[in-house]
């Protein structure tokens, strides 16, 4: 299946990048994944199978200095990922302060964050204030959506920082630690999830019918009230 294969592309991406790369890798992409999602899940899982060891040659450096793999390699990696995705988080809210709602309204789309999103973030924000950020990092796929939305509500940065910083914790580091406990098993773990790459490719295709059949429908309803006597 088409998107199956893209999935799995993409997989294989983000683990070829964090094996050549190592930290350095998983703090870009994670930094990336503040404001657009990346798979947070899967650089984490795989940056603390890289931790453990699991994988010939890929190793974990920082500035020349080789982490042996065990508790201070998982450390290096995890923290990597949570300032990573700190840092990123505040070029977000730097965007949302500076561009405003109607930045978002007009080129929200291009940062995957439409009028519907905005509308979440302000109910989230309504209901939960400033804790919203702390629960939007632990919440998968709405992690990558709170950042600009807080600046656009013009929350102090500090609070916004150390909120950040105290949600990508316990989610990078958990992440990590998933990765390195599965250790040398990971081949055998991400061999079985393509299985998963497949149903999430069957769920978007059967969406996308959804959608187009949706919008023919709506398209020959618009047609018949356009034209009563046809």
């Amino acid at each position: 299946m088409l998107i199956a294969s893209i999935l799995s592309a993409i997989t294989d991406a983000l683990t070829s990048l964090i094996g050549d790369h190592g930290l350095y890798a998983v703090f870009l992409l994670m930094l990336v994944d503040a404001v657009l999602p990346v798979a947070s899940e899967l650089i984490m899982v795989y940056g603390g199978a890289v931790a453990a060891g699991a994988f010939a040659g890929q190793d974990v450096v920082l500035f020349g200095h080789q982490f042996d793999s065990g508790f201070w390699a998982f450390f290096a990696i995890s923290m990597a990922g949570v300032l990573g995705n700190t840092i990123g988080s505040v070029l977000g809210w730097a965007i949302g302060v500076y561009g405003g709602r109607p930045f978002l309204e007009s080129k929200g789309r291009w940062l995957h964050i439409g009028p519907d999103k905005l509308e979440r973030a302000d109910r989230w924000f309504e209901r939960f204030g400033d804790a919203t950020v702390f629960l939007g990092r632990v919440t998968p796929v709405v992690r990558s959506f709170v950042s600009i939305p807080a600046g656009v509500v013009r929350m102090g940065l500090v609070r916004f920082t150390i909120l950040t910083f105290l949600g990508c914790v316990p989610w990078c580091f958990g992440l990590a630690g998933a990765g390195y406990g599965l250790g040398r098993s990971y081949d055998s773990f991400h061999h079985a999830w393509r299985y998963v790459d497949y149903a999430v490719g069957a769920v978007i295709l059967a969406g996308l019918v959804y959608l187009v059949i949706r919008y023919r429908r709506s398209s020959r309803l618009a047609r018949r009230a356009a034209d009563p006597a046809g």
